[in-house]
């Protein structure tokens, strides 16, 4: 969203807060603007607070080459406060002056270009588009095309949602009338007529069905490479068996080749986190959805986008995700109390959120609700070896450890490993524990016992270690990181 901002924009205005200083994002959005090739106006914000330090700032941002007047450069720096309103007027006296300086102009005549920055759904307007005008003066009844849809314009509103009949080079504006939603960062050109816009529209769309059944193709080669590859094979595995034998391999691998049970299926889905996105305008489906592409964990549990899209939740996406056994993640979305109800009744869970970061921490938490858990070793008490003896039990002889418990306490009932040299070279259970010649169950720090292994063919030597531990299940955490 910040470089398609920079690409549209014609000045950059840098918020950088005093208390704060640079920021991994302040990074982000210099290097879009330098990309861009944009002029910055440097805002400090939060100078009203005590431990504001804006010299700081200037400095900081010496290394990512925004150098301030101050410094010798040609950034200018105003120092503000949004809470208080302290130079807002100097920020945009400092903005105008820049424009001035640049000569920005724009042609206010001519069909009408521009750049969509936003889209949604609105229940009584339909498709709503919020635009830059960069050329030309936008008018009620004009007719434009953006990426695969197409308007004729009904209704204009500003910023503060004033109907408004005209809009000029840099005005905002928001345009109802569109057959279709655009995406964000779409083109807008004006056009002539509606039979125009028709054809340009199914250009375009004939256009992208091409490139896709290209990739269709390529992907239906490889597969059909992989089926030759596969069948030559068996051929040169079956060519020069007599039929009948041939036969019976066959029956044999087909045998081998078992259905899957019902608890293997449900374990094999648990692996699989399908969810369907819904948000309330078009870029923040879009950076929803390039965060998951950023997935990198399929290896642990595999995140599979069934569908994403703009508006409120519906009853479609209810049954998708019934038919996927997936989960409804909306974005400043509402979901209406008879698919709250339907969604409850079809066991889909619908997770909504209004901060982006928490749908990805929710996102995380889910997926992994769907990792197995891990098993971690909890000492709970070490005892050294001092002698080694055996003792005759029936006709058998069973090795016996002579030991004094260094920490903690050994239960009989825990579990125990055998250390020798810093390498385990056992692990199992405890046939018995004697303390003197009475068998107990317990042994605590600083008492001597005897015991012996439920593994009869290990042996024991003086100054190996014995430990005991209990296993602990702890829920598994996805590798994968968002990168915030």
């Amino acid at each position: 969203m910040r470089a398609r901002g920079a690409q549209v924009t014609d000045i950059v205005i840098l918020v950088v807060a005093a208390d704060d200083g640079v920021m991994k994002q302040t990074v982000e959005s210099i290097q879009h603007a330098k990309d861009a090739q944009v002029p910055i106006v440097l805002a400090i914000n939060k100078c009203d607070k005590a431990e504001a330090d804006p010299e700081k700032v200037k400095k900081e941002l010496l290394a990512y080459d925004v150098v301030c007047e101050d410094y010798g450069g040609d950034v200018q720096a105003v120092h503000i406060s949004a809470l208080t309103g302290d130079n807002l007027m100097a920020l945009a006296e400092a903005t105008v002056a820049l424009a001035e300086m640049l000569e920005l102009k724009a042609d206010s005549t001519g069909p009408v270009e521009g750049t969509v920055i936003e889209s949604f759904t609105d229940k009584g307007r339909g498709p709503v588009t919020t635009a830059i005008i960069q050329r030309g003066t936008l008018r009620k009844g004009s007719i434009l095309v953006a990426g695969k849809s197409w308007a004729k314009v009904r209704l204009m509103f500003d910023e503060n949602g004033k109907t408004i009949h005209e809009a000029c080079p840099s005005m905002p504006v928001g345009i109802v009338g569109w057959r279709d939603l655009p995406s964000a960062g779409d083109e807008i050109l004006e056009v002539e007529s509606e039979p125009r816009a028709r054809a340009v529209v199914d250009w375009r769309k004939y256009e992208l069905e091409q490139e896709k059944n290209k990739e269709d193709l390529k992907i239906i080669e490889e597969k059909r490479k992989e089926h030759q590859e596969a069948h030559q094979k068996a051929r040169e595995k079956y060519g020069k068996v007599h039929w009948k034998e041939r036969s019976f391999l066959k029956y044999q691998e087909r045998k081998e080749q078992k259905p899957l049970k019902a608890k293997e299926k449900e374990e094999r889905d648990s692996h699989v986190l399908p969810i369907i996105i819904k948000g309330d305008v078009d870029g923040s489906v879009e950076a929803i959805v390039n965060i998951m592409d950023t997935y990198d964990a399929s290896h642990e549990c595999e995140l599979e986008l069934v569908h994403f899209g703009v508006g409120d939740v519906s009853e479609n996406d209810v049954n998708l995700a019934e038919t996927f056994r997936g989960v409804i993640y909306g974005f400043n979305v509402n979901v209406g109390n008879v698919i709250q109800k339907s969604a409850a009744k079809k066991g889909v869970k619908i997770k909504l959120h209004k901060i982006i970061y928490h749908l990805i921490e929710d996102l995380q938490e889910e997926l992994n609700s769907r990792l197995p858990c891990t098993v971690e070793e909890h000492p709970i008490g070490e005892a050294s070896i001092l002698a080694t003896f055996s003792v005759t039990e029936g006709k058998k002889k069973v090795p016996v450890a002579g030991c004094r418990v260094q920490k903690g306490q050994l239960e009989k009932q825990k579990k125990f490993k055998l250390i020798r040299n810093g390498d385990v070279i056992w692990k199992g259970s405890l046939s018995s524990l004697k303390h003197h010649k009475d068998d107990v169950s317990v042994i605590k720090t600083g008492m001597d016992c005897g015991l012996s292994l439920s593994e009869e063919k290990i042996e024991f030597k003086v100054g190996d270690e014995i430990i005991c531990y209990e296993e602990k299940q702890v829920p598994a955490k996805t590798s994968w990181d968002p990168g915030f």
